[in-house]
């Protein structure tokens, strides 16, 4: 399915020199996930995947001057191996919340092996994606993935 365009999007898009099963595994087993989701000195203290449509997406940012970030919501989509789509707009059993965004992962295989990463957080307005923009999506994300990285090439 091609990828549609979202007025509000911010997209981190790379090729990763390892499998996109490893890739994958990243994303979906929590103990990986907790070892490079956040940019450190933040962490994730604990997360919570229950991969299936209305399943629970959970994780708990600390960070390093005791900051807590609790993120709860839901997969919309989960595709194995190829796309997982997630929201806080609700929590589980579809109860509506305050929605930030909506992130949508797609893994695709390139020739030679490796794997065609695409990470993008879509907005229900130009201010929430500028706010996230000023965040430090861009960098903060984009050292997420290092960290994905590295640790994908260490399974």
């Amino acid at each position: 399915m091609p990828i549609v365009i979202a007025e509000h999007a911010l997209t981190l898009e790379r090729i990763l020199p390892v499998s996109r099963a490893k890739v994958w595994r990243c994303w979906t087993e929590p103990v990986l996930l907790m070892q490079w989701f956040c940019p450190k000195p933040w962490g994730v203290s604990e997360a919570v995947l229950d991969l299936r449509s209305g399943g629970r997406f959970f994780t708990h940012m600390v960070g390093p001057n005791g900051e807590q970030v609790p993120n709860d919501g839901v997969y919309l989509e989960v595709v194995p191996d190829t796309k997982l789509v997630f929201t806080d707009a609700f929590h589980t059993g579809w109860v509506p919340a305050k929605p930030f965004m909506v992130g949508e992962i797609t893994l695709q295989d390139t020739a030679d092996g490796h794997t065609r990463y695409t990470a993008r957080a879509l907005h229900w307005s130009a201010e929430d994606k500028a706010q996230h923009e000023a965040m430090g999506f861009h960098a903060g994300w984009g050292v997420a993935t290092d960290q994905l990285l590295a640790l994908a090439q260490s399974l």
